[in-house]
């Protein structure tokens, strides 16, 4: 079998500092399999009983794939090229058999792989690892940073699911200690609680409660909106969509939102999340176009939240920490801004984008990690040029 841990060592500080230099990729390369190459024969998901997991529509709500290329997925990826593979770890109360499976989100079949751990606990355990040629195919030497943001996107697109579905106590490990695997995600069955004590990156990763238990319809309907995404969101819906991605997303990380005209400015939510307060005056829209990879649509964004932190001197588990919770909280916010009839499309791939330097701190400090543009549908008809 492949090896789950990486496609191959990766120094993680030198990428990350490689990823954030104006260097350009190089040509396009074969991205491989869209799937991972489980061994053995694929096998359905059955339906659940009255009382068990139903593993086949938490798997559709978050990870499967809507068309046989396996780009279209509701969940969110660089370039629709979806790296991140998983594992499942089934115990009791689940539709499968207790086991260890690999999951075909294309095919949307499992694969067995041998008998669970002898001490796996009631529910699914999903592991997700990474094929990094996938992302690098086209994305070369700035594909570590989008893996991690991928990865915290499809913890959080579980994470939703396991909600959806009505469990109470899905837990995402978001932790960055170890590269193999990325990140897990733990979901009981029903009535199963969780962990009786939560640690500190278990916490940092609840969602807040405007996407605590979105519907079905609302995760199958998720889509990141094709640009441009003109039209600046009202003052609720960006309080709304920041408070979601701070909930979900602290720690290492900070957020703002920047919007354009009549007043341009960076915003942050207020010391008690109430009200949203004014970080800097001016327009910014148009140096995150250039920060992020040139994509000149951003600078008409209505708005654009960005996840910030992450200094040039950390340490791997920092960075890996910080991209997948970046990713994590994208995600939620994304949710929170569909509910709030705003179009958002997440940008991850960020180059010399030093917005401590850029506000007056000591560079290298304050990076930005990751962004979620924001517009309102129908802005174009309303206001047509």
């Amino acid at each position: 079998m492949e090896d789950l841990r990486e496609d191959r060592p990766v120094d993680l500080v030198a990428a990350l500092a490689r990823a954030r230099s104006p260097e350009p990729p190089g040509p396009d390369t074969p991205a491989g399999r869209a799937v991972r190459s489980w061994p053995g024969p694929p096998c359905p998901l059955p339906q659940a009983g009255p009382a068990g997991l139903d593993l086949g529509t938490l798997l559709r709500l978050s990870l499967a794939a809507a068309d046989d290329s396996g780009r279209l997925r509701p969940v969110p990826s660089a370039g629709a090229l979806h790296p991140v593979d998983t594992r499942l770890v089934v115990g009791a109360g689940c539709s499968l058999p207790p086991g260890r499976y690999g999951y075909d989100p294309v095919r949307h079949r499992v694969h067995r792989l041998g008998p669970q751990p002898r001490d796996t606990p009631p529910g699914v355990t999903a592991e997700l690892f990474v094929t990094a040629r996938r992302t690098a195919s086209h994305y070369g030497h700035r594909a570590w940073p989008l893996l991690l943001l991928d990865t915290g996107h499809a913890a959080a697109a579980l994470f939703l699911a396991a909600r959806a579905l009505g469990t109470d106590e899905p837990e995402a490990r978001l932790d960055g200690g170890t590269g193999s695997p990325l990140a897990t995600v733990r979901v009981p069955p029903p009535g199963g609680r969780g962990p009786a004590h939560p640690d500190a990156a278990t916490r940092a990763a609840n969602p807040p409660p405007e996407v605590a238990a979105p519907t079905p319809a609302d995760l199958l309907a998720r889509r990141s909106a094709p640009p441009p995404l003109p039209g600046t969101p009202p003052p609720d819906a960006l309080r709304a969509v920041l408070t979601a991605a701070a909930r979900a997303g602290s720690g290492d990380l900070r957020w703002c939102v920047a919007v354009g005209p009549p007043q341009p400015a960076l915003l942050a939510l207020s010391a008690d999340g109430t009200a949203l307060r004014r970080l800097a005056t001016g327009e910014a829209r148009p140096t995150l176009a250039v920060w992020a990879a040139g994509q000149a649509w951003l600078a008409d964004a209505g708005a654009v939240l960005l996840a910030h932190g992450c200094p040039a001197d950390a340490d791997a588990p920092h960075i890996r920490r910080a991209h997948l919770r970046a990713g994590f909280a994208v995600h939620l916010a994304q949710v929170t801004a569909l509910r709030h009839g705003l179009a958002a499309r997440p940008v991850g791939s960020w180059q010399q984008a030093d917005l401590g330097a850029a506000l007056g701190a000591a560079p290298d400090r304050d990076f930005v990690v990751h962004g979620l543009a924001l517009g309102t549908p129908h802005a174009d008809e309303e206001n047509p040029t």
